[in-house]
């Protein structure tokens, strides 16, 4: 059995299981990020009670770590792009995944997907952006509002930018509870709320009190797995498309978060 025929088999086992697959992907991947948080925050306390004559290697160590995870980002982005567009077996599985999920979701799951698929609605991240900037600004944040707002903008702008290079059409969908125009790939809900989620995130635990961190990460790795996997049940996107979405998303959120990070290390040091 060839490679296209193995990944056209595993999409139509994994199908009719796709809801209680989402279920045990929501639960593993929030609490995966809450205990990196939790392991991540244990660390920044150990390393803030010793002298801090190692700040220079452990900002090279931060950088190094965040610039591998764009670089794995961008690269299996790459590689979902290339095996798509050359119309090889990730096609095909994609197509018989999104047949076998038609075919198997229970329609009260089909409309809650429907309804939770409008938190990454452009129209929705617009009234966001507007809402938290209109609070930094009042709270005298002006770096973290420019930096909020230059984050979701890159990401409107690369999106779509994306779409139009690879053209790819969307799959069908004619059950009525969402509809979607334009090119597939990458998933711009997915993206979207990456980025959007993220940065929420990120401010979070920048302005808000300690006990309010890991549900907010956690909370917001909910967000964000359940919009995008919104996509491939409401089938207004193949799989390849939001993990590509997820990918280029989290790409562009590191290099905000790192930009960010390093303005307000200037900032402090100027101050």
């Amino acid at each position: 059995m060839n490679e296209s025929s193995l990944l056209v088999e595993w999409a139509q086992r994994i199908g009719p299981q796709a809801l209680p697959a989402f279920l045990v992907l929501l639960v593993v991947s929030t609490t995966t990020g809450g205990v990196i948080h939790s392991v991540w925050r244990r660390r920044r306390m150990r390393l803030a009670m010793r002298v801090d004559s190692q700040q220079p290697e452990r900002l090279l160590g931060g950088l190094a770590i965040g610039f591998g995870g764009i670089v794995m980002a961008a690269s299996l982005f790459a590689w979902i792009a290339w095996h798509v567009t050359s119309g090889d077996s990730l096609g095909l599985a994609d197509q018989a995944l999104a047949d076998a999920i038609g075919a198997h979701l229970p329609p009260a799951a089909l409309r809650f997907f429907g309804h939770f698929t409008h938190v990454g609605d452009p129209s929705v991240l617009i009234t966001l952006a507007a809402i938290v900037a209109i609070l930094l600004w009042r709270r005298r944040q002006r770096l973290l509002m420019w930096g909020w707002l230059l984050a979701l903008a890159g990401n409107a702008v690369l999106n779509p930018s994306l779409k139009q290079i690879f053209e790819r059409v969307r799959p069908v969908h004619d059950h009525g509870l969402a509809q979607a125009t334009g090119f597939s790939f990458p998933s711009g809900h997915s993206s979207g709320a990456m980025v959007t989620y993220g940065m929420l995130a990120y401010l979070a635990l920048r302005l808000l009190a300690p006990r309010w961190h890991l549900p907010v990460v956690m909370i917001a790795i909910a967000m964000v797995m359940t919009t995008a996997c919104s996509r491939i049940f409401l089938q207004v996107h193949f799989a390849s498309d939001v993990v590509a979405g997820l990918l280029s998303g989290a790409a562009w959120l590191s290099v905000c978060v790192i930009s960010l990070s390093h303005a307000e290390r200037r900032e402090a040091r100027r101050a």
